[in-house]
């Protein structure tokens, strides 16, 4: 169970703070749905659950260990907006590989199969894949980590309507093995898989539920 207790973020720069008084909890084989527009402070809250950014003051807990950011980089696993930007592999085994040399067949292959693209050859470009492929692929790379907690930020953005129902399809199959984390500023393709929903607007946080943003 993931707890966020009074989680605030107010970097130096800033005359005003990005996330106020934030409380949430997701507990595991649910997915997490958090809905906000551009600027509202979702991928900063992302980041800093990934262990990426440092928060002011709160708690961020898994149970009831209280969490550090090396702890946190552990625990979750983030995939990016636009993820396929960041690939760094030739191929697909190259991308999977990264930091992970010592990686057996049979892991690369699960977290294949988990994803949908077993079905590919692993010296196929992380370039040369569909939109909907390469957002499997980030998704892959994450889930050979092993976190207990895997996060996206707007997985829908810039695909297809085709692609957005075979993403939701897989969402609803990977939290049956993992806590989810979605952030987004269009919920209407992913309102069918979620469990728990807030909305954020200017740093603050308010439980939603889906059912009232679905109609």
């Amino acid at each position: 169970m993931l707890y966020i207790k009074n989680l605030h973020y107010h970097p130096t720069a800033s005359s005003i703070p990005i996330l106020k008084n934030i409380n949430m909890e997701l507990a595991p084989q649910q997915m997490g749905l958090i809905i906000g527009s551009s600027g509202s402070g979702k991928t900063t809250l992302l980041e800093i659950l990934a262990g990426l950014a440092e928060y002011s003051k709160g708690e961020i807990c898994w149970r009831d260990q209280k969490l550090t950011s090396e702890h946190l980089q552990q625990l979750g696993g983030l995939v990016f907006q636009f993820p396929e930007r960041h690939f760094c592999g030739g191929t697909i085994l190259e991308e999977l590989r990264l930091g992970h040399p010592e990686l057996r067949s049979e892991q690369i292959s699960s977290a294949l199969e988990e994803v949908g693209l077993d079905h590919l050859s692993l010296n196929t470009s992380p370039q040369a894949l569909s939109g909907g492929q390469q957002r499997r692929l980030a998704l892959a790379v994450q889930l050979i980590r092993q976190p207990h907690l895997l996060m996206l930020d707007e997985p829908t953005a810039g695909l297809d309507w085709s692609m957005r129902k075979q993403l939701t399809n897989l969402l609803a199959k990977l939290k049956i093995h993992w806590s989810l984390l979605v952030v987004t500023h269009d919920a209407s393709d992913l309102l069918s898989v979620t469990d728990k929903c807030w909305t954020l607007n200017h740093g603050d946080l308010e439980s939603t539920d889906p059912k009232s943003i679905a109609s």
